[in-house]
């Protein structure tokens, strides 16, 4: 069963198995509440920048959480769809399940950029560690993704047969559709 399974997609497989739950309950405690979902500690360097240094309202601060639930709940569809398509020999031994993975690790690692650099503007340190590591989960995964390429088709050699064939009338060339 494990002949055919790459590196990438066990990487893959992996990144899901940790992104999904964890990003998962964050945007559920965000969408449940979510001023109180955005300051916790997964969120709160956004929060906190989002406060001081944007100076943001209630309502405004509500509708920052909600993208970023939006983001986050973007990045778990992608790697649930990644998963399902890894579960079918056929697609993971093309590679066609790299692209929700490609997709998943690009919008994973625009938002833990982006709260990373937040949480080093607002000094939260652990918030700074946390966003840091998975940001390089997910560059590790993409640069794995990107050097290792799927095998490709064998190829078949085709012997080409020797025909005689009589001279063209009127030096005509011959084409493709003349054979």
């Amino acid at each position: 069963m494990f002949k055919n399974w790459r590196i990438g997609s066990v990487n893959g497989a992996l990144l899901a198995a940790y992104f999904i739950p964890v990003w998962a309950l964050v945007v559920f405690n965000i969408i449940v509440a979510p001023v109180h979902g955005l300051y916790e500690r997964p969120s709160v360097a956004v929060a906190l920048y989002l406060s001081d240094h944007l100076q943001m309202a209630g309502m405004d601060t509500v509708r920052a959480a909600w993208l970023l639930a939006l983001g986050r709940l973007t990045v778990v569809a992608f790697f649930a769809i990644y998963l399902v398509l890894l579960g079918i020999p056929r697609i993971r031994k093309n590679g066609g399940s790299d692209e929700a993975l490609g997709i998943a690790l690009a919008i994973g690692s625009l938002i833990s950029f982006a709260s990373m650099i937040m949480a080093s503007k607002v000094g939260e340190m652990a918030a700074l560690r946390l966003h840091a590591t998975e940001l390089l989960l997910l560059l590790g995964a993409a640069i794995v993704v990107v050097i290792e390429r799927p095998e490709g088709a064998p190829k078949t050699v085709q012997q080409k047969t020797v025909e005689t064939a009589a001279p063209l009338g009127l030096e005509q060339a011959e084409l493709l559709h003349n054979r």
